[in-house]
């Protein structure tokens, strides 16, 4: 229970950061809950850096491969299954870094926190050089 209280504390909070983009929670990190914070941040901030990259690369591929429909089909049912089974791989890896600690446990959500988030970068900057000049 104390968990999941943490859990929506957190997310509320996170919220109200987004509405301030100068405020980091990661700026004085100082105890566990600052650090799992932070981590929330941090992976609101990478999936969000993901969407956005995603999205993108799907405007490239249309204004590349727009006048020919075909060619647009293939290339965007690729992407998006590229993305699909990539997000099943970034599940799996960041389960096995979080091993063996326990699900719903302060280690456990800043681990997954932390992998999510390095791994959504990474994958941000790979689809982010696709279809550029």
């Amino acid at each position: 229970m104390k968990s999941i209280l943490l859990a929506l504390a957190l997310i509320s909070s996170g919220v109200f950061a987004a509405d301030d983009p100068d405020h980091n929670p990661c700026d004085a990190v100082e105890n566990d809950q600052q650090t799992l914070a932070c981590s929330v941040f941090s992976r609101q901030s990478a999936e969000q850096l993901l969407a956005e990259n995603f999205e993108a690369l799907q405007a490239r591929i249309t204004l590349l491969y727009g006048s020919n429909p075909t060619l647009l089909n293939n290339i965007t049912s690729k992407v998006k299954t590229a993305q699909a089974l990539w997000l099943h791989q970034r599940e799996a890896d960041c389960a096995i870094v979080v091993f063996p600690a326990k699900a719903g446990t302060e280690a456990f959500n800043i681990a997954q926190n932390d992998c999510i988030a390095a791994v959504s970068d990474d994958r941000s900057e790979f689809l982010e050089s696709i279809g550029q000049e």
